[in-house]
């Protein structure tokens, strides 16, 4: 297997995990706490931490564990000059690998809870407070993960990150969905976890643009973040060669 496959099939593996969780849990949360949406939140927070960061630990070493096209499209914007970071190449299967993956987490969740693989999300998740809350919660995320590889901290990333989503859940209207791809797949499951297809644009953009601000925000903060992009999530085998 070459070198970008390999990283590839992490990012696959671990967004599709990711999603399993975030997805799974809701519903179990759901039927466990079926008249306290409060718990249902918590249940669904905890699991979705604990699980992001043991999946960045898992495969993190291989691909980085971005899991996220925001990372990675602001880990290739960065590096580019610099030669470090992901390639437009990589870039590319990265993106593929995680919206795939996403939809795959999804259907696997459906499927354990013994539900129809795949059903359109009924849940509106529309209004400029959402979206304000999903740029806040994205930039947020960005730039903790660039802080901690620019500093040298990238294995504190598991830990940080699992950290920042959990408490992203309480503390933005949109319970911090903060990536695209599991956007996207959390589009086909109608049970606590999904959004409405109708409400992929406004989510999807708002994070997009919360990637801006933070790109904004490295560049006054930590100007020679680029020199560090092989270091996002954590440390990896970037530089590991294909004949290996």
């Amino acid at each position: 297997m070459s070198l970008l496959a390999r990283r590839a099939s992490a990012e696959f593996v671990g967004t599709a995990l990711l999603v399993a969780a975030v997805v799974g849990s809701g519903i179990a949360a759901a039927r466990l706490s079926p008249t306290d949406v409060g718990l249902q939140l918590l249940e669904n927070a905890i699991a979705t931490a604990l699980a992001l960061g043991a999946l960045i630990l898992t495969f993190g070493p291989v691909s980085g564990a971005h899991f996220n096209p925001i990372v990675s499209v602001v880990d290739w914007w960065l590096g580019r000059h610099t030669g470090s970071g992901l390639t437009a190449g990589d870039l590319a299967a990265y993106v593929a690998a995680q919206v795939c993956g996403a939809l795959t987490g999804t259907v696997l969740a459906n499927l354990m809870f013994d539900l129809p693989a795949a059903t359109w999300s009924s849940t509106d998740r529309i209004g400029a407070n959402l979206w304000l809350a999903e740029i806040i919660a994205t930039a947020g995320l960005i730039v903790l993960i660039f802080a901690l590889a620019r500093t040298g901290r990238g294995t504190a990333a598991p830990a940080a990150v699992g950290a920042y989503i959990g408490a992203a859940y309480w503390f933005t209207s949109s319970t911090s969905f903060a990536n695209p791809a599991v956007t996207i797949g959390r589009a086909l499951t109608d049970t606590f976890a999904g959004i409405a297809p109708t409400s992929l644009p406004g989510f999807v953009g708002a994070q997009l643009v919360g990637g801006l601000v933070a790109v904004a925000a490295l560049a006054a903060w930590y100007p020679d973040a680029e020199d560090s992009a092989d270091a996002v999530v954590v440390p990896h085998l970037a530089q590991e060669t294909e004949a290996r």
